[in-house]
């Protein structure tokens, strides 16, 4: 489960205005801690994310599920399930250990601890950039633009 800080800084966000993708954000980069310090591997960068957005929905982020077509109609369905948990139960700090729970754990230490390299989170989001089209990656480049403070001369 996610630690105390990360859950502290993920509200934070939103209190600033940031949108749940951003606050979701530093649940994804808690996962990836996780793996790099070896407390446990992921098969590929995209599941050490996907763990970091369910864990982000379960402690109360109101990140939407995904749009349909973009991933299977299971993924789509245990994404609402994690929504729901974390408007009606918000799960924010660690819970007992279930044996399911350490069975898991067990399985996700035999994966590999390299799937979050920087090479391979960069793989990730080039092929992730190539999928959108070029008007949307400049919309958002624009919006992020726009964000920035101005450099005080």
């Amino acid at each position: 489960m996610p630690e105390k800080e990360t859950v502290e800084a993920a509200k934070r966000d939103l209190q600033e205005g940031k949108s749940p993708s951003t606050a979701a954000g530093e649940f994804v980069r808690e996962e990836i801690d996780h793996v790099r310090e070896g407390k446990h591997g992921a098969r590929s960068a995209k599941q050490a994310i996907a763990i970091g957005l369910s864990k982000a929905r379960r402690a109360g982020i109101p990140l939407k599920a995904p749009k349909e077509g973009s991933t299977s109609a299971e993924t789509r369905r245990k994404a609402a399930q994690d929504t729901r948990r974390g408007k009606e139960d918000p799960v924010t700090s660690e819970e007992g250990s279930t044996k399911r729970g350490k069975a898991r754990l067990e399985a996700m230490k035999r994966e590999p601890k390299s799937s979050v390299s920087h090479a391979a989170l960069s793989k990730q989001t080039k092929s992730a950039a190539k999928r959108r089209s070029s008007k949307s990656r400049s919309a958002s480049a624009t919006k992020a633009a726009g964000t920035r403070r101005r450099a005080s001369a």
